[in-house]
């Protein structure tokens, strides 16, 4: 896995910044869960699963992740550490966070878990991402069916996807709301505005100027 490789750069940093970002994204998923106001799609579909098979939210975001993971395989891309630990480690803290939460708040406490959601997975988003150390099974799915068909748009391929399992997850019973919508419309900005903040610096050369490596730092 290429990913591997780039763990001799950098190591403690790209581990702690992968796990930590995980970690978060699973707990921001807890939050939205709990605020009952709406998910991401892929959240909706895994919400609805959960419903329909009585599999708790993690377990079944875990076994999406495999299966997508698997789709990867005639799509010839190549799982990064990352990859593999983004299907099972935020499964885990969804669940766990999910025990800890209360159910049955007020609307304003809802709200409150809603937006501290929406934004701590856009942190997360940015933590895992500047990581590099490959990408979610999610998001491969979407660069691999890019990859297949030169000249595609990445952005009508990603909505394509999320519209559908979406679609899916609400026949399901999962919960698509307010909150659906306003992660749609804030993700993307979040995700512009943490993903270069956690970003690692490349690997220096010498003949890299002492002042850009400042900058990078």
């Amino acid at each position: 896995m290429a990913a591997i490789g780039n763990l001799r750069h950098r190591p403690v940093r790209r581990l702690t910044q992968l796990y930590v970002g995980l970690v978060l994204y699973g707990v921001s998923m807890a939050l939205m869960i709990r605020s009952g106001l709406g998910l991401n799609p892929w959240d909706v579909f895994h919400q609805g699963l959960s419903r329909q098979t009585g599999i708790s939210v993690g377990t079944a975001s875990i076994v999406v992740g495999a299966v997508v993971l698997l789709l990867w395989i005639p799509l010839r891309q190549r799982p990064g550490l990352g990859t593999v630990s983004n299907v099972v480690v935020i499964g885990l803290a969804v669940d766990a966070t999910v025990a800890l939460l209360p159910e049955g708040l007020p609307l304003p406490a809802r709200i409150g878990l809603l937006v501290t959601g929406i934004v701590a997975n856009g942190v997360a988003t940015g933590l895992y991402l500047g990581a590099d150390l490959g990408p979610g099974p999610r998001d491969g799915l979407m660069t691999g069916l890019v990859a297949r068909r030169p000249g595609s748009s990445v952005r009508l391929v990603r909505t394509g996807i999320e519209v559908t399992v979406l679609a899916l997850g609400w026949l399901l019973g999962g919960t698509a709301g307010i909150g659906t919508v306003a992660y749609a419309l804030a993700i993307g900005p979040l995700a512009q505005l943490f993903t270069p903040l956690f970003t690692v610096p490349p690997r220096s050369t010498p003949d890299t100027p002492v002042a850009t490596l400042a900058e990078l730092r």
